[in-house]
């Protein structure tokens, strides 16, 4: 998790200098409410893009795991999606961590309601 967020941290820096740039550093109400939003579909974009294609994200691919659909196949969009839209509050609020650890597979909730699960890959 810490070497996911350090790479989200550095994509979300990147789209933050970006946004900066083309917003002229303005600072308005409406601006700094766009500016969440744009960060909100950037993080969904990284995850979903990386789910999508491969299962894995880097910091996946460093822990030999990857995220796949419950019967063992590659994620639809709409898994992916739904995924990402359910660990937010789940994470912020640790009820999604809270849950694997009664759940008999050790299976996240949002995971769980999504169709989802996360594997172990061989190392190689």
């Amino acid at each position: 998790m810490l070497y996911e967020s350090l790479l989200l941290l550095a994509v979300l820096f990147l789209a933050g200098f970006l946004f900066v740039g083309l917003t002229l550093g303005s600072t308005t109400q409406l601006v700094r409410s766009v500016f969440q939003v744009y960060l909100l579909g950037v993080m969904a974009a990284y995850f979903i893009w990386f789910w999508l294609r491969g299962g894995q994200t880097l910091a996946m691919k460093t822990w030999h795991l990857r995220l796949v659909s419950a019967d063992g196949s590659p994620l639809t969009l709409r898994q992916a999606i739904l995924r990402f839209a359910l660990a937010l509050p789940g994470m912020l609020l640790g009820i999604g961590i809270l849950w694997a650890l009664f759940d008999r597979e050790r299976q996240f909730l949002h995971d769980r309601l999504a169709g989802t699960k996360i594997i172990l890959t061989a190392n190689r």
